[in-house]
């Protein structure tokens, strides 16, 4: 090899201005060297200046991943999908058909990719890899949150159930972290457990309900909620058919003949009732006559109240009156005794009080003498009665009452025990008796 470029050069000097040539050739040579020696001092290794930042991101929204690198020289940078080995960008350049994908850069160094509506497929790791050799690469971890939803199955729907029966309700739902589930009812009325406590909320999948009665019917919410807003709820009913129930608040009502009187009934029922009154015999009172007016006021999702009211009292309307409440699941009823007050007892409590306002006689209440028992020291509650008897029998010597009929009315008044007015009775009649003896 030495001779034949010994040779060549040899050839090129004989010619005319060989030798000038070879100079400037060779001097071309050396800077070409130099040059070389020059570029190969300035490149560096590429390095990456900071770890990749791991990015929480909800479904819709958008998404940053960046990637800054030192010294990157005639290297590319380009983004990967980890878990598909997928080339998203190199460079400038989106490689991916994926048109949700974007790319920017700054001074060269920070490589910046954008993921615009965000699915919950997009959750994964994503690697900035640089074409070293050996390559070099770094990777972050893209979070996708998902807000919940409730799934309309196996999420129970609004429930029809009879009194006693075992009811669980089920709530589903989905989203990224898992939801939580709670139980409330939508009127803020506690919710009664197995172990019958009460609690105004409860956690978990499923609502269970041994045994339900007629209180646990109405409206129960069920809240899924992950710190992903917005949290979603789902309502439902729960209903609870049983057969009607009447209560009665007063068996027994007296009232005055030409004067008007209202009989009440409250009834339970659901499915709601169909509800009337009818006579001791059977006979429906006719609701809309003259001499009656029946109606019905809701005082609950079951409960309603039932009203007679009878004008003008007339003998033939004393007697025993029916509330019948009727259902598909059955039907009950409650009687009402309305008796007759005679007008004379009404108008002799009213005159003796105007009597007994313009006597002399001072009268003892039996509370003066309670409190004077009490002021008393030693007194016992066997003095006690014994005044109170012969409170008693100074009434009874005054005339204060002349029939049986005033005599009730006068205990009703003033609130004293049925064996008072049984002994009041009985005193009165004694006097009687001993009146006609000595007659």
């Amino acid at each position: 090899m030495p001779s034949i470029r010994a040779a060549c050069f040899t050839k090129v000097l004989r010619q005319p201005a060989g030798s000038l040539l070879f100079v400037l050739i060779f001097m071309c040579h050396k800077t070409d060297f130099s040059l070389i020696e020059t570029a190969a001092d300035v490149i560096t290794d590429p390095k990456f200046s900071f770890p990749i930042v791991n990015v929480t991101a909800s479904v819709g929204r958008e998404a940053f991943l960046t990637c800054v690198v030192q010294d990157l020289g005639s290297f590319k940078v380009a983004w990967l999908r980890v878990d598909t080995q997928t080339i998203l960008t190199i460079q400038n350049h989106v490689i991916t058909k994926n048109q949700r994908i974007g790319i920017t850069n700054s001074e060269h160094k920070t490589w910046t990719m954008k993921i615009k509506d965000i699915k919950e497929n997009d959750k994964g790791w994503y690697m900035c890899q640089i074409n070293t050799d050996p390559m070099k690469s770094q990777m972050g971890y893209l979070d996708v949150v998902v807000p919940p939803d409730i799934l309309d199955y196996p999420t129970s729907t609004d429930m029809v159930v009879r009194e006693d029966s075992n009811v669980t309700l089920k709530c589903a739902a989905t989203g990224s972290p898992e939801p939580t589930i709670t139980w409330r009812r939508e009127n803020g009325v506690p919710i009664e457990l197995a172990n019958g406590s009460e609690v105004l909320s409860v956690e978990g999948v499923t609502l269970v309900l041994p045994r339900v009665k007629r209180q646990h019917m109405g409206a129960y919410l069920c809240i899924a909620s992950n710190g992903v807003p917005p949290s979603v709820s789902k309502r439902i009913t729960l209903i609870v058919h049983f057969p009607p129930m009447i209560t009665v608040q007063n068996q027994l009502i007296g009232a005055v003949e030409n004067k008007n009187v209202t009989l009440e009934c409250q009834s339970e029922a659901f499915p709601k009732s169909i509800n009337y009154w009818t006579r001791e015999r059977g006979d429906i009172v006719p609701p809309g006559s003259v001499k009656y007016t029946s109606g019905v006021t809701e005082i609950g999702e079951y409960r309603n109240a039932m009203q007679l009211h009878i004008s003008d009292l007339t003998q033939a309307e004393f007697g025993a009156y029916r509330c019948v409440a009727k259902n598909s699941l059955g039907d009950t009823d409650g009687t009402i005794k309305l008796y007759r007050i005679p007008p004379t007892a009404v108008n002799y409590v009213e005159n003796s009080e105007g009597r007994y306002k313009g006597s002399n006689k001072k009268r003892i209440k039996s509370s003066e003498l309670y409190h004077q028992s009490k002021a008393s020291e030693g007194v016992d509650m066997e003095n006690l009665g014994k005044r109170k008897d012969m409170m008693l029998g100074n009434e009874l010597e005054d005339g204060y009452y002349d029939s049986a009929a005033a005599a009730v009315t006068h205990c009703q008044q003033h609130k004293l025990t049925v064996t008072t007015m049984a002994l009041f009775t009985m005193l009165l009649l004694f006097r009687k008796v001993a009146v006609l003896i000595d007659v």
